[in-house]
């Protein structure tokens, strides 16, 4: 969004707002220090997991597809750029988030079904003395109905922060596809589909266009097969995954057939590995590569894990994974410079004066699918 430099009270009668599809890591650095307050930036973290862990429950639970959550994520990971974590209740900005998901994918959900299974598992106690047959629980109406009045003022805050772009490309096709066309086993593009699932809980996908999220998700699962017992000789295709591995390493011709770069890729390799290592040391935290790759078609109301975020098994330990980073990091090229938006200070372009607009009916405002210099060539 583009902020006209002018104060809330200088606005003109008509303005346009500007969707910013993907942020550099300094703009999210800044804006994620404007808006975190007086946590840290573990806190902060913690927060975002157990969001994410949240979000992964109640979809699960009601039995949307993985795009709808991966996508509900990525909108609370960008609301919490443009809006202060204390100001927020993360259960209102989770529900909103996936309610507007559902109308992206077209897995449409009224708030209060949304509501209800919510209350199931914040609520466990109270799900499993429920005597209806879905495991509903008995709220109490004044209740609800201020639960969905919040739900549907966030959803509104939303639907402007992203400037009614309801177009959402996902990483998961490109995973199998990139995969297949590399030659990849199918034991690595699985570990690369179920990695590209975690990193929804992180900001890569907001941060890169999905098929490079992809290629990212598929070189840390190259790295991370390097962990695994020593193959047979009879696992040739193990040889197939290496040669993957030691490909995009490196700088090739490959960047310019899969419109990607081999630093970015380091990147998401770096973040996918430093959730991992988190995941390992906090089991807890519902992070790991054996995240179920989609909800069960029926889910049970009453033996679902209404706890969240679930314990899984780590298949890596934290040592090990940290050793891999370790090694990343002694053959690592320089990061690539990726420049804001119109090529200046971020702090300039989200000066808070555009986020303090959002949700008021004060003069026309025009919102445009693209951001400047690019609206109008095709978008």
């Amino acid at each position: 969004m583009e902020s006209n430099g002018l104060s809330s009270s200088q606005h003109p009668a008509s303005s346009s707002k500007y969707h910013h599809p993907y942020f550099t890591a300094i703009e999210i650095e800044r804006l994620s220090e404007k808006q975190r307050g007086k946590l840290s930036v573990t806190q902060e973290e913690k927060a975002r997991q157990q969001a994410c862990g949240f979000i992964e429950a109640v979809g699960s639970k009601i039995g949307f597809p993985r795009k709808t959550i991966a996508t509900a994520q990525n909108l609370y990971h960008r609301f919490h750029l443009f809006f202060p974590r204390k100001d927020f209740s993360y259960y209102d900005t989770c529900l909103a988030a996936l309610y507007v998901s559902t109308k992206m994918h077209d897995t449409l959900k009224k708030p209060r079904e949304i509501l209800m299974v919510s209350y199931a598992v914040r609520f466990p106690e109270l799900a499993a003395k429920s005597k209806s047959v879905g495991g509903e629980v008995d709220m109490d109406p004044t209740t609800a109905e201020n639960d969905r009045q919040r739900l549907l003022a966030v959803e509104r805050l939303i639907l402007e922060m992203i400037c009614f772009n309801f177009t959402s490309k996902m990483p998961f096709p490109y995973v199998i596809k990139i995969g297949r066309n590399m030659g990849a086993s199918k034991k690595l593009i699985k570990l690369a589909w179920r990695l590209t699932v975690d990193c929804h809980r992180t900001l890569v996908p907001i941060q890169y266009p999905p098929h490079v999220v992809a290629l990212g998700c598929l070189f840390t699962a190259a790295l991370l097969s390097t962990l695994d017992p020593p193959p047979s000789p009879a696992q040739m295709e193990i040889d197939a995954d290496q040669e993957i591995l030691t490909f995009l390493k490196s700088s090739g011709s490959w960047e310019q057939k899969f419109m990607a770069q081999a630093e970015d890729l380091d990147e998401i390799a770096h973040l996918v590995i430093d959730l991992l290592i988190q995941a390992a040391q906090n089991t807890s935290v519902n992070t790991s590569p054996r995240t179920p790759s989609s909800p069960s078609p029926h889910p049970s109301p009453r033996n679902y894990g209404t706890i969240y975020p679930q314990q899984l098994a780590i298949p890596y330990k934290a040592d090990q994974l940290i050793q891999l980073k370790i090694i990343m990091r002694e053959n690592e090229r320089r990061q690539r410079p990726r420049r804001p938006l119109e090529n200046g200070d971020p702090s300039a372009i989200y000066n808070g004066d555009e986020a303090a607009m959002l949700g008021r009916n004060e003069g026309t405002v025009r919102f445009l699918f693209g951001p400047p210099g690019i609206v109008g060539h095709g978008v």
